[in-house]
């Protein structure tokens, strides 16, 4: 199984996943080759801090400011986090630049869909600038 399947599934919830379309790749190829292939990009699964230094040095935003901006918006992003639905429009102007993902663990305490199982909060840059997130309880969506 790998990194990116094991997190989708709840099982790294210490790990962070983002998610860099190939247009915000390095052109020396380092980033790609340390993630996983995804149609239209990379996804790169890594311990927590890790992860968060590696998306603020591949996007210029500190990973935990930049979720606290998306989570104004709700969308869509796809289950694999390689894309999504830009709630501001689609077509070419509307595609997913980067997604900063990360998973909590059931918390029946604080009830909602926490108590339902681990949930995954995902957040979204657009290449028309718009910010968004979703979140849904692991094992719920394809």
């Amino acid at each position: 199984m790998s990194k990116l399947s094991e997190f989708l599934a709840g099982e790294r919830l210490e790990d962070v996943a983002l998610f860099l379309a190939e247009d915000q790749l390095d052109e020396a190829g380092k980033l790609a080759d340390a993630g996983e292939e995804v149609d239209g990009g990379v996804v790169l699964v890594r311990p927590g801090e890790q992860g968060r230094k590696l998306f603020s040095a591949g996007t210029g935003q500190d990973a935990m400011e930049f979720a606290k901006e998306a989570m104004g918006e709700g969308g869509s992003i796809d289950a694999d986090l390689a894309g999504g639905q830009c709630p501001a429009g689609d077509g070419d102007a509307h595609q997913v630049q980067y997604v900063f993902a990360f998973a909590e663990a059931e918390n029946p305490e604080v009830g909602g869909m926490y108590a339902d199982g681990d949930v995954i909060h995902a957040y979204a840059k657009c290449a028309c600038g718009e910010s968004y997130s979703e979140k849904w309880v692991v094992g719920s969506r394809e």
